[in-house]
């Protein structure tokens, strides 16, 4: 084992199965360190794994940044478990942004989206152009004059 580690050292190579904790018996599956307050994280990386937990105890995979051949496998199996974790929950679920949600049906050249919450309007091919929780397609001039203001201030140019 001490030749093969100095031979690894010699060539440059990194074995980092070699330097992490096997995980224990009782942890549950897709574990990927202990925090120091007993608790176990699935994170992907050590750095912030087990933030508001005491920092990390021990680590039992390599951090995704870490390019070894051996230890790939394993850390590639560890977060797959964490996003069917994640999506069964129900306050990532309404976390969408509106960066990612779908534009509202309708809209198109001379129309801007009104945010009717905030009074805010959007012009078309911005990020928020129809993807805000409440709001109407108008054109410009209707938005402006049922007192809402342009995003930022920055009036549609077309």
């Amino acid at each position: 084992m001490n030749l093969l580690k100095n031979a690894a050292l010699c060539c440059g190579l990194i074995i980092p199965a070699l330097s992490f904790a096997q995980v224990p018996s009782g942890a549950p599956a897709g574990t990927t360190g202990l925090c120091k307050d007993g608790s176990y994280s699935s994170a992907a990386s050590k750095r912030g794994a087990c933030a508001g937990h005491q920092g990390v105890k021990d680590w039992y995979a390599a951090d995704a940044a870490t390019p070894a051949a051996p230890a790939a496998p394993a850390a590639a199996a560890a977060p797959a478990a964490t996003p069917t974790a994640k999506a069964a929950t129900p306050a990532t679920a309404a976390t969408t942004t509106a960066a990612t949600k779908a534009p509202a049906a309708g809209g198109g050249p001379g129309q801007v989206w009104v945010n009717t919450s905030s009074k805010v309007y959007h012009c078309q091919g911005s990020k928020y152009y129809g993807t805000t929780k409440a709001g109407e397609y108008m054109t410009e001039a209707a938005a402006k004059a049922a007192g809402a203001h342009a995003d930022h201030g920055k009036a549609c140019t077309s």
